[in-house]
């Protein structure tokens, strides 16, 4: 299941995030979030061949993000300017009438939106989406359940990511318990920006944790994502200690981390803790620009380039000077 299929489907009656379902909703009662996109094949999000299941809702806003639509925890309209034709044909079937044409081109007021999903519906050039969906846990599994096949023969498994995973505490948790008791590996995609209570719950329930470190002096850490990082350096030590399995990423974004002493106090953090030995590097790309375009309330970030091969390959070799393995790309 793709984005797009995700974000076009007729959405059901919307429920609280990470709340019991009514029944009748969604295919049954039961547990439900808000999921905005299913990857399926995924090699970059864990180990072997995966499913990642990505959260909508996050408590940073990090400037080079590469899913802004992830920022919001409900649902919310997405617009696609490229592809619309100028029927009018949203505005004339809009529930709340927050479609108008003023000068004969569509402007979206995000507040009136009642998320009918009428105008998806009824858009002959597919411009316009709903972004985001209603899962139950059934609902995601039955799609995580397709995959097992791969996920036997390379070791892999079910990675949830966002976003932020733990923004729903419950629906995250009785997905990895469901897994596990169905014996699929699974892998939290997290910034560790959350309760120490609440990591110990998810680190117990997820067989990994894959946990970001974007920049090691707290300042810049918040001028650039809007929270400090104190909070994810004492959850990441504190994993570490009690022995869970953790790989460490870094994202590669040029003029923001990318400079030898950051990397370096980098890998001193890491290596003072016990037992982590694998760091991945993420190169900066820019899919994230063109997926904010699409977002009714648009999104300041960052425009810079991808970092080469040559920078990728300096920060590699610098992280295995202090021991550790390196993977470039996740």
């Amino acid at each position: 299941m793709d984005c797009k299929r995700l974000s076009v489907m007729k959405v059901e009656e919307e429920h609280p995030v990470g709340k019991t379902a009514p029944p009748g909703a969604n295919g049954g009662t039961g547990m439900s979030g808000c999921i905005f996109d299913i990857k399926k094949y995924a090699i970059h999000d864990g180990p072997g061949i995966r499913t990642t299941v990505f959260f909508k809702g996050c408590p940073l806003q990090c400037r080079w993000c590469h899913n802004p639509e992830s920022w919001k925890t409900n649902r919310e309209p997405g617009f696609r300017s490229g592809r619309c034709v100028r029927c009018g044909r949203c505005e004339t079937v809009c529930q709340g009438q927050a479609i108008t044409f003023p000068d004969g081109y569509p402007v979206t007021d995000a507040q009136r939106c009642v998320l009918c999903g009428r105008c998806t519906a009824e858009c002959p050039a597919e411009a316009r989406e709903i972004i985001g969906r209603q899962m139950t846990v059934s609902e995601v599994m039955a799609e995580i359940r397709k995959d097992v096949i791969f996920y036997d023969e390379s070791g892999g498994g079910a990675t949830f990511s966002g976003g932020e995973p733990l923004m729903q505490p419950d629906f995250l948790l009785a997905l990895l318990n469901r897994c596990r008791a169905e014996s699929i590996h699974t892998a939290v995609d997290t910034t560790c920006h959350a309760k120490g209570e609440l990591m110990q719950r998810v680190a117990a329930a997820a067989d990994h944790l894959l946990c970001d470190i974007k920049h090691m002096d707290s300042g810049t850490h918040e001028r650039y994502t809007g929270v400090p990082n104190d909070l994810i350096l004492d959850n990441i030590r504190a994993m570490a200690e009690i022995g869970e399995r953790i790989i460490i990423r870094i994202p590669v974004v040029p003029g923001f981390n990318d400079d030898d002493t950051n990397i370096a106090d980098t890998a001193r953090f890491v290596r003072s803790l016990p037992a982590i030995r694998r760091i991945d590097i993420l190169p900066y790309n820019r899919g994230g620009l063109e997926k904010s375009v699409r977002l009714t309330d648009r999104v300041d970030l960052l425009r810079t380039e991808a970092p080469d091969d040559e920078k990728m390959a300096h920060i590699a070799s610098t992280l295995h000077g202090y021991g550790f393995d390196v993977k470039i790309g996740g």
